[in-house]
């Protein structure tokens, strides 16, 4: 997979103030308050900031966390993991395969058939919706 760059300007110009302070600084959105922690509609899920599929719809589940939540990716190699030692304890980050944008964290506690669960921030997806 190409990996896509771009300048933090021209980051910041695409994505704006908040999906930007999320997707290229780590950033979180509150529990309840993202656009897609309750959505049911049909699609896929694509990075905000690059249009790569994640996530299909009929992965996602109600893990109460308040967050979107899947529990596997559309292929593996969309995202990307990485160790996380911030807020003085350790998790699994995932970021977008192409360009590396932060999507959220991964956890061991999902439902089958992956027993995971991708804890996703909805500023950094948006949905491509099926008909």
């Amino acid at each position: 997979m190409a990996k896509i760059e771009k300048s933090e300007q021209e980051w910041q110009e695409l994505l704006g103030d908040n999906a930007y302070s999320i997707c290229r600084k780590k950033g979180t959105e509150r529990a309840f308050t993202g656009e897609y922690w309750d959505c049911k509609k049909k699609g896929e899920y694509l990075c905000r900031a690059c249009g790569q599929r994640l996530f299909d719809s009929e992965t996602k589940f109600d893990s109460g966390s308040g967050w979107p939540s899947y529990y596997q990716p559309i292929e593996h190699s969309a995202i990307k993991s990485i160790t996380d030692g911030s807020l003085g304890m350790v998790r699994t980050e995932v970021v977008c395969g192409a360009c590396e944008s932060h999507l959220g964290h991964v956890f061991p506690d999902g439902p089958q058939p992956t027993g995971l669960r991708y804890c996703i921030n909805s500023a950094s997806i948006t949905l491509d919706e099926k008909n």
